[in-house]
């Protein structure tokens, strides 16, 4: 595993992720598609909030799980608590510093029909 920082636009938020960075997935739901999310999901021992907790803002809709967490200085969305996997952080590899994402295997995950797609979502069956 490797070790990436992140951060916010502005700086105030910044985190460590380590991880396995070869693929990562896009979803077409309204909340991914309008904000650019490109998933990685991790488990929390993997994942460190280094500064800017008390700079976060948190959205929830539709079912309540997912919590969606943004800078409220520059209004960044840098990781959040999936809906798929509530024990998890899903962080936005956008905001990872140094990762190419040309080099990314992107996989698609059918939020529009979330339902559906959960049942088949490759994180769910390894």
């Amino acid at each position: 595993m490797r070790q990436y920082s992140g951060a916010c636009h502005c700086g105030r938020v910044k985190f460590e992720v380590r991880a396995e960075l070869s693929e990562a997935t896009l979803c077409n739901c309204s909340m991914c598609s309008k904000k650019g999310f490109i998933h990685l999901i991790v488990e929390p021992s993997q994942f460190e909030l280094l500064t800017g907790a008390d700079a976060l803002v948190s959205y929830r809709f539709n079912t309540g799980v997912a919590e969606h967490k943004f800078c409220a200085e520059c209004g960044i969305h840098p990781f959040y608590t999936p809906r798929s996997d509530p024990d998890k952080v899903d962080v936005n590899v956008r905001c990872l510093d140094g990762v190419d994402l040309s080099k990314l295997e992107l996989l698609l995950f059918d939020g529009i029909r979330w339902e559906e797609a959960i049942k088949t979502a490759h994180w769910q069956t390894e």
